[in-house]
């Protein structure tokens, strides 16, 4: 029974991380755990064009 539950806990996580990641590149977000993601001009997401 044990096993059941973490395994269900497992399942919801990887599905809310799933999600989340779905959400944001519907809303056209480039780096989705970038803070500027959807102001970002570059590729490789570096803030250090927003300081």
């Amino acid at each position: 029974m044990e096993n059941l539950i973490v395994t269900l806990i497992i399942v919801v996580i990887v599905a809310a991380a799933a999600g989340k990641i779905i959400v944001e590149k519907r809303k056209g977000a480039k780096c989705i755990g970038c803070p500027h993601g959807q102001a970002c001009s570059s590729t490789d997401c570096s803030s250090s064009d927003f300081s």
